[in-house]
């Protein structure tokens, strides 16, 4: 309809029941009778457009807050270093005893005996650290570590008879927990911050990754040129890690034994009045998340007095307990999927190209651990736990249907993104279900079943791909996925009921 002049100039109907005028014919300020409409102009907004650094900076801003913070970076490049003696050390005692013994068996045997030695004596140190301080019990197992691993470098070097190395390997097993020692820092420094203590577990499953990532090549490119460059190398590591962790200032938690001294309790009764405490949190909190979740008063108040009541064994609590099975499968099964692998390259003459494979996967959780920190979830921790673990054991076990390495290696960078979020999910769930001064000790006894697991799915795995090949390998890998999957959800109710609490910080008696 065309418009008259002299409608134009006609008021405003103020009473118009019609639909309302859109911001581009809205009135700026009431109109009077006769006053002449003024209408605002309508100005598109302007679409930002972010660069690729801004981005960046947006999406990982929330890392370098956290380094930020005094002297945390400086023991996060630490354990970094620290951490490096887990992958150069197997790798190059497995290219050593080669070199000058000319014996896998004997590689292999050697490697074991040191596994099976950090297994055992891992959960040990991890509680005797919450119990009496990190310097205090870090610093002499550094000492052990490094007079074993100078024992063995000289008996290489002498050609000592290989009977000694059997003494010497289980002292090279005794290491120092620098990623649960820099864990525990986190969550003494954040204090219960859940969304900044999350990302910084992220950040340390990071750097754990970047370990392996560099760790293992680096082994086998000096170990090949060197042994003794290799061994002396990882010494230095070792060295000056613990040299860094020790001079940051004032983010080391203070042992159970300084707390029960600043309590004026003989320790047994300051663990045993802690322990209370922690009971009386965690009865707390799942009464006001059974409040939330609709339930009545007395039902609230059952559930938590059921919860105070509960006895917990020292570290193993049901929750840890489920935990520590899901460990266990986890172990088994990511062992049996790396010997199944290597044993397919050998079958394809491509063995050159099993260390590729591994390092996509590698590559793959650390991207996935850097994007997962950076995002604040909003979903529940248990439910994440899970999808990661199913998402992990489907997507690997599908291995069973690869007939090349470049088909492994894509499932690989696919799945991959999971790995690292699940071990994250799995800190975060101990974080829930014990205090930091026992965070140590319970991630160490998580490590160590998942060593074991390790040892005993090499051991299944080897046995089949003897007599079928690597699809044996394969085929046990499924079994070790389902084996997973039943472990985790047998222990679903300890482990969502733990997932709905807060972070316990520190508790004071």
């Amino acid at each position: 309809m065309i418009c008259m002049p002299e409608q134009l100039e006609q008021p405003l109907n103020t009473t118009n029941t019609s639909k309302p005028a859109t911001s581009a014919t809205k009135s700026s300020t009431p109109l009077s009778d006769g006053a002449t409409p003024k209408f605002r102009e309508h100005k598109p907004r302007a679409r930002q457009h972010r660069t690729p650094a801004q981005l960046l900076s947006r999406l990982f801003g929330g890392y370098v807050e956290l380094l930020r913070i005094p002297y945390t970076l400086r023991f996060v490049i630490a354990a970094l270093f620290g951490s490096m003696v887990g992958p150069m050390v197997s790798m190059t005692v497995t290219i050593s005893i080669k070199q000058v013994y000319g014996l896998y068996v004997l590689a292999g045997t050697l490697s074991a005996i040191q596994s099976i030695s950090s297994a055992i004596i891992g959960p040990i140190l991890g509680q005797l650290i919450d119990r009496y301080g990190q310097r205090q019990i870090a610093i002499p197992t550094v000492v052990i570590w490094t007079t074993a691993a100078v024992s063995f470098t000289l008996a290489l070097v002498f050609h000592a008879p290989y009977q000694i190395f059997f003494f010497i390997m289980p002292f090279l097993g005794v290491q120092a927990p620098w990623g649960s020692m820099s864990r525990a820092r986190w969550a003494y420094i954040l204090k219960g911050d859940t969304v900044r203590t999350d990302r910084a577990l992220a950040m340390a499953s990071m750097f754990d990754e970047i370990t392996w990532v560099v760790g293992n090549p680096l082994a086998s490119i000096i170990a090949v040129w060197s042994y003794v460059a290799a061994f002396v190398f990882t010494i230095a590591c070792v060295l000056t890690g613990c040299t860094l962790f020790f001079t940051a200032v004032g983010v080391t938690p203070p042992s159970i034994r300084e707390r029960a001294e600043k309590a004026g309790l003989p320790m047994k009764d300051y663990q045993r009045q802690l322990a209370q405490k922690v009971a009386e949190e965690q009865a707390r909190q799942d009464a006001q998340n059974a409040l939330k979740a609709g339930k009545d008063a007395e039902q609230a108040e059952k559930l938590a007095s059921k919860a105070k009541n509960t006895k917990q064994l020292g570290y193993l609590s049901p929750a840890v307990l489920a935990l520590a099975a899901t460990y266990f499968g986890l172990g088994a099964f990511s062992s049996t999927t790396g010997i199944s692998i290597i044993a397919m390259a050998n079958e394809h003459h491509q063995s050159q190209f099993a260390g590729l494979v591994f390092a996509c996967f590698s590559f793959s959780s650390l991207i996935g651990a850097a994007f997962y920190g950076a995002i604040n979830w909003r979903s529940a921790l248990w439910k994440r736990y899970y999808i990661g673990l199913l998402v992990l054991t489907v997507g690997i076990s599908s291995f069973i249907f690869a007939h090349e390495l470049w088909q492994i290696m894509i499932v690989y960078l696919m799945v991959g993104v999971c790995q690292a979020p699940t071990w994250i999910n799995g800190s975060q769930t101990v974080m829930r279900v014990v205090p930091t001064d026992r965070f140590t000790g319970t991630m160490a006894l998580m490590w160590a079943m998942n060593a074991v697991g390790g040892s005993i799915g090499s051991a299944l795995g080897g046995h089949f791909i003897d007599q079928f090949g690597s699809h044996g390998g394969f085929a046990t890998v499924c079994v070790m996925g389902l084996m997973v999957m039943v472990l985790s959800l047998l222990g679903l109710p300890q482990i969502k009921k733990a997932t709905s609490r807060a972070i316990i910080s520190q508790l004071e008696v």
